[in-house]
């Protein structure tokens, strides 16, 4: 269909329904039904008419509408030595099984149709849903001590592949599928884990003999061509190139050039580890599963420019997490523009002090009551579907972390469900409402 005839058929669509008629008449994956593109029998991606679009295995237009760690077993507390919410669920259901149909039929009801990251695989054979494959996690990165992979090592390559053999070739004809995320955000350089940047991770944390370091070492030798104009440029005083093999710290950090030449090397090295990193995840989910689309790597609120430049080539959806009140439009804008491709919502979320819960561990800042979530969703979900280049959004999480916190601590009213399963009801009741016209909002109708 030409552009000139499909924006006439959906004018006249649009005219037809009226405004005020539901945007859901929705399919049986939980997209527009009475918007068709073509068919190819698993989610794919598609810009129409300056607009981008999720489209579903039987060719309908569709947002992602998701929820992350939709699951039975909740969260482990430390301090109980059990998950309350799970023990809640095993007595209320009775069955994992009861619990999943229970459990889809509430998101669907809340018009919701996606399962996002961390989810119990119990829910897959009934919505569309994701995979967090953790391929850099399961290849040595540390989420929680920011801890980077050797990306040049063969190692590396052989991780990725068994984990694709392993999670990708099973699925790889699964029309509920959406896609597979490849890890979750993982440490770019200096943040809240660390202040390194990645270079001096590898500079000084592998050993001499690491491939990682050898590649270092290679990127240097090209930019510098001789010993003597590193040691100038990065204020080194080093005898020949094999003993930066053997180098355990750096200079203090200095203003002027000098500082500004070593941050142009880690920039440059940057990019050059996630290319690799981004290619080599590309390569295994590819030879395993040629059919569905690669989601990212899950942004954990910022994205280095490096990086965005080096990864458009190797994913179908640029996925990132954001605890702001807004979407972060400005960022948006650049992951969009830079990588050529659609933008995801993956993790966001509100949570509020009239909870019970302590809320001081977790990303974000409190707010005061329920309907204060509830309001924050809905300027948040509305601002963010009128950019053309968003695809979705997921909310983090499915039930309330433990007061007395999870495995890293978190105690935060992240749910739409409390520990004891019930809803928090004005939140779920604006996610329904929302949701119903999301895509009305995205096709710039309302």
């Amino acid at each position: 269909m030409s552009k000139l005839t499909r924006r006439s058929f959906i004018a006249g669509l649009i005219s037809g329904m009226g405004l005020a008629a539901k945007a859901q008449e929705s399919c049986q994956y939980g997209g527009w039904a009475k918007m068709k593109a073509k068919a190819t029998g698993f989610f794919r991606v598609e810009c129409i008419d300056g607009v981008w679009w999720l489209v579903d295995p039987d060719g309908h237009l569709f947002v992602s509408k998701g929820v992350n760690h939709v699951s039975y077993r909740g969260d482990y507390c430390p301090a109980l030595g059990y998950s309350p919410y799970h023990r809640n669920v095993q007595s209320k259901y009775g069955s994992e099984e009861k619990w999943a149909e229970t459990t889809v039929q509430r998101l669907r009801s809340w018009g919701f149709n996606t399962i996002g990251a961390w989810s119990s695989g119990s829910l897959f054979r009934f919505l569309p849903y994701t995979i967090i494959l953790g391929m850099g996690a399961r290849a040595g990165a540390n989420w929680l001590k920011g801890t980077f992979p050797d990306v040049f090592s063969p190692q590396f390559r052989a991780v990725l592949g068994e984990v694709a053999a392993k999670e990708c070739a099973q699925r790889k004809n699964d029309p509920l599928l959406v896609g597979y995320f490849t890890d979750n955000e993982l440490r770019w350089g200096p943040d809240w884990r660390s202040p390194r940047h990645l270079l001096d991770d590898y500079l000084l944390m592998l050993p001499p003999d690491a491939p990682g370091k050898m590649a270092l070492l290679s990127f240097l030798k090209k930019r510098y061509q001789s010993i003597d104009s590193l040691n100038k440029a990065w204020g080194l005083n080093l005898p020949d190139w094999d003993s930066l093999l053997q180098l355990t710290n750096l200079p203090p950090a200095q203003t002027g050039e000098i500082e500004k030449q070593r941050l142009a090397d880690r920039i440059g090295f940057l990019q050059l580890i996630a290319r690799e990193y981004f290619s080599a995840c590309h390569d295994a989910i590819r030879k395993h599963d040629p059919n569905h689309l690669i989601l990212g790597v899950r942004f954990a609120g910022y994205a280095p420019r490096p990086v965005i430049e080096a990864m458009g080539e190797f994913v179908d959806i640029v996925s990132f997490n954001t605890y702001a009140f807004e979407p972060p439009v400005k960022m948006l804008n650049d992951l969009h523009q830079i990588t050529g491709r659609p933008v995801m919502i993956t993790e966001f979320s509100f949570k509020a002090m009239d909870s019970g819960l302590p809320n001081t561990r977790g990303a974000g800042r409190p707010v005061p009551t329920q309907k204060d979530r509830a309001d924050n969703f809905e300027r948040f979900v509305t601002a963010l579907m009128k950019l053309p280049y968003c695809v979705g959004y997921h909310w983090f999480k499915w039930s309330d972390q433990p007061a007395q916190g999870r495995f890293d601590g978190e105690n935060s009213n992240y749910g739409i469900v409390k520990e004891n399963d019930e809803p928090w009801e004005i939140l779920a009741q604006r996610m329904t409402e929302v949701n119903e016209r999301i895509e009305m909002i995205h096709f710039g109708k309302e």
